[in-house]
């Protein structure tokens, strides 16, 4: 037998990696100027008036993922569709009233730049098209308003046109799909998520674990969403799949909350000295930790997970029942109860989510599946100062170009009016624009020494390949590089742009040194705006604005229909903290904050909902219902706006319904719940504490 030496290993294991990235890098951008060369010459081909509009469509859209090729190609082609319409009617109202064109035509980009805010993944994109192509439809035909028809026509082709290329090189030609990566991330959240519950039912989890756990079940639930949405444009089996995957991303969400509120439960039990509840508790719930443990073939195996949870579910309820008996003290009963009840929910929930997991592996999609969405948490404010930033940007250059008959106006207008909405959402905006400003300013010098030095000489389109190509390549493969951020597309845009192929080709280097002076002008105008009035994403003020409406999550828990609510507000939850913290500092005192103000929502929240369910369905005295819900009103009226009054408020309540409620049913379990988070030492609310928690609460 030979025995391995350091011969045979790789000499330099950098290097593979560096060819392996390489590789990756020059096939998207072999696959990004065969789609850009071959959209152009179909342009030509089927004589559309500015073939350098297609070639712009296919550089957007671009994505070494076939399935992101599709998603934005689908969303641009909607916002081109809905922009141009907009168009056609706007200069149909307004065909010579300049003033009111300009206002509402600025009014239009504002409103679609402010809703690009509200929207994730490529839905976002599709509104700045919406937005950007009215203009592109209306301002080149501002002198002859006849002409807009044909213009946005033209406009529409083009860009479809694009659409399918993009789409076609993307998905034909050596294409990198998506929904491996989705399964990869599907199937790695599954083994952490098992791992973590197997390495953690030996006792009590320190605070620190349980905040780093709990962002990391927040982010692998938001990141596998994002995913969906894009992987559903790339093959019908992923679209068949969709409801499941919604539904495997629900139950995890689920899981992961009822998971930390039992290890929050028995946390504030070992530090406040019950220790005999907190042992029997751990005691419950090891033997789900034991159901876990299989060979280590059979770890991450979800059909052989989802048998053995079903079994531990079976005898749980035994067991919990002889470990409460030696509990004999009012208190340490209730106390036992409520874990026990964490217990045998987590136990159904994680048995739920590796059954939808083995369902999804084994290919068994017959059936109907429960309809539930990920629903996103939007700040409604941030959307407003982006309408009335590009509102007002828009108007300064419409009124500049009506007072200085500025020939070249028009050119401006449109960057300003591209770069103000795909700039809207971006997290540190100036940067962004300074970034596509230096890429777009070099592919724009790269385009002047392309038209006036190598295609004057050129004779046919293939010259016109071999004359450009050297040059174009520079931005798909700048766009490859994470340190460039902007640049490679500025380069892109800027060149493609500027190069203004049309059927023919025109050379005028007075009107394209003017052009590119007006395009300058106005990304960098789309720049100076958010110097006036800043972006407010990642803003402390949003940040602020961002955990109210996490802490209003509880208030809205406690009022809200309750078809639904549930995935609701798991969803919106984890969307608002993924949001907030992606802006905040790893480790800093304000991300912990925000952290402990996450978990005790969730906890609080999910407890909420159990509460009002089994207010709904189950039949209560007049007095204990209605303690409860005081209770309720209470706990949501602390978590709009925390302070040491209601905290009491909230306190009392919940201890007066705890004492209302008959003893041993589910609603005293949850309201007692809800009173140990209300009084965790470690969390957020911790500072109102007034008063001891002891046995009165039994």
């Amino acid at each position: 037998m030979s025995v391995p030496t350091t011969a045979n290993l790789p000499r330099w294991p950098w290097l593979g990696a560096f060819v392996a990235e390489e590789a990756g890098a020059w096939l998207f951008v072999a696959k990004s100027l065969l789609a850009m060369y071959t959209a152009a010459w179909l342009a030509m081909w089927l004589q559309l008036e500015q073939p350098s509009t297609t070639m712009i469509t296919v550089s957007i859209v671009m994505h070494p993922h076939s399935g992101m090729v599709l998603a934005k190609s689908f969303y641009r082609a909607l916002g081109t569709l809905a922009g141009s319409l907009f168009g056609l009617a706007l200069m149909a109202l307004f065909p010579q009233q300049r003033e009111l064109f300009f206002l509402t035509l600025s009014l239009w980009l504002a409103l679609c730049a402010g809703g690009a805010t509200l929207y994730r993944n490529f839905m976002a994109y599709g509104f700045v098209l919406a937005g950007y192509t009215a203009a592109i439809v209306t301002l080149p035909a501002l002198g002859n308003p006849l002409n807009s028809f044909d213009s946005a026509v033209m406009r529409v082709s083009e860009v479809l046109l694009g659409v399918l290329v993009a789409a076609l090189f993307s998905d034909l030609l050596l294409p990198q799909r998506l929904r491996v990566v989705l399964r990869q991330s599907a199937r790695t959240q599954f083994a952490h998520f098992v791992d973590f519950v197997r390495e953690s039912t030996g006792g009590a989890l320190p605070r620190a674990k349980m905040e780093q756990a709990h962002l990391e079940f927040v982010r692998a639930a938001v990141h596998l969403e994002d995913l969906r949405a894009s992987v559903i444009f790339e093959d019908p089996e992923v679209r068949t799949r969709s409801a499941r995957m919604r539904l495997l991303n629900q139950r995890y969400m689920a899981a992961a909350t009822s998971f930390q509120s039992l290890h929050h439960l028995i946390n504030r039990l070992t530090r406040r000295g019950r220790d005999t509840v907190a042992q029997a508790l751990i005691a419950s719930y090891r033997p789900i930790g034991e159901a876990l443990s299989t060979p280590p073939g059979e770890r991450h195996d979800p059909a052989v997970l989802t048998r053995r949870l079903r079994a531990c579910l079976a005898a749980l309820p035994a067991r919990v029942a002889a470990l409460r008996s030696p509990l004999e003290e009012p208190a340490a009963r209730l106390e036992f109860d409520t874990g026990a009840a964490l217990v045998l929910r987590f136990a159904e929930e994680l048995a739920d989510f590796t059954a939808v997991e083995a369902a999804l592996r084994a290919g068994k999609l017959r059936g109907s599946v429960e309809r539930v969405h990920f629903r996103r948490g939007n700040d409604l404010a941030g959307a407003a100062v982006a309408v009335l930033r590009t509102f007002l940007t828009m108007l300064v250059l419409a009124a500049f170009w009506l007072a200085s008959g500025w020939a070249f106006g028009g050119s401006a207008m449109l960057l300003a009016t591209i770069f103000a909405g795909l700039l809207a959402a971006s997290p540190n905006p100036i940067a962004s624009a300074a970034h596509t400003l230096y890429g777009y300013a070099a592919g724009m010098a790269a385009g002047f020494v392309a038209v006036f030095v190598l295609l004057p000489g050129s004779d046919g389109f293939a010259m016109l390949v071999c004359a450009t190509a050297g040059l174009l390549l520079i931005g798909p493969y700048l766009s490859t590089r994470d340190t460039l951020p902007g640049v490679g597309a500025g380069y892109t845009l800027g060149f493609v742009y500027i190069l203004a192929l049309k059927n023919p080709m025109v050379y005028d280097p007075s009107h394209f040194l003017n052009d590119a002076i007006a395009q300058v002008a106005g990304l960098g105008l789309s720049g100076v705006a958010f110097m006036v009035l800043p972006g407010v994403t990642g803003t402390r003020w949003q940040r602020r604005r961002q955990l109210r409406l996490l802490r209003e999550q509880v208030a809205l828990a406690a009022n809200a229909p309750l078809e639904g609510l549930a995935w609701r507000f798991e969803s919106v939850v984890r969307d608002l903290l993924q949001q907030v913290v992606a802006h905040t500092r790893p480790d800093s005192e304000e991300s912990r904050h925000l952290l402990g103000w996450s978990i005790a929502v969730q906890e609080s929240g999910r407890a909420v909902i159990e509460l009002r369910q089994d207010l709904s369905g189950k039949e209560l005295p007049a007095v204990a219902s209605d303690a409860a819900l005081r209770a309720l009103d209470a706990v949501a009226r602390l978590y709009r706006a925390p302070d040491a009054a209601r905290w009491q408020a909230a306190d009392a309540a919940v201890l007066e319904a705890i004492h209302a409620a008959p003893r041993g049913a589910a609603v005293c379990r949850h309201l007692y719940q809800l009173r140990s988070a209300l009084r965790d030492e470690e969390s957020p609310l911790a500072p109102y504490l007034s008063a001891p928690e002891v046995a009165d609460a039994a």
